[in-house]
């Protein structure tokens, strides 16, 4: 091969592989929805920090068992907590509380939900 020739291929190559490697670099990071989840007896308890727009979600999807009355509500390890009002969960339905809020990236937060008779449940840490 010519000296030409190669030197040909190598810029083609090169200009290929800063072509492949320039998008990546170019897109934004986008931030992503952190969510975490429990799987309890008769369902799952989740807590999703959304981004988009900015709130904190709280769900719980009964799987089995009776029908129960519960608040769902978050924690935080700056000690604060907060729930929403009472609500009526049966078999097969989802309850969803939703905070619409900048929530603070500095603690890390804890899904919960209180059931009368039963007690209080959470989720593990989300962190932003």
């Amino acid at each position: 091969m010519s000296r030409a020739r190669i030197l040909t291929v190598a810029a083609g190559v090169a200009i290929g592989s800063t072509l492949l490697v320039a998008p990546a670099h170019a897109a934004p990071v986008k931030a992503q929805d952190r969510v975490e989840c429990t799987s309890l007896s008769n369902g799952q308890l989740c807590i999703s920090l959304n981004t988009s727009p900015s709130r904190v979600q709280v769900f719980y999807t009964k799987k089995s068992g009776g029908q129960i009355k519960a608040k769902l509500g978050y924690r935080t390890t700056n000690g604060g907590t907060t729930y929403g009002p009472t609500k009526t969960i049966s078999v097969d339905e989802r309850a969803v509380q939703t905070w619409t809020m900048s929530y603070r990236c500095d603690v890390d937060w804890k899904g919960l939900i209180k059931v009368e008779g039963q007690g209080t449940f959470e989720t593990p840490w989300a962190t932003c």
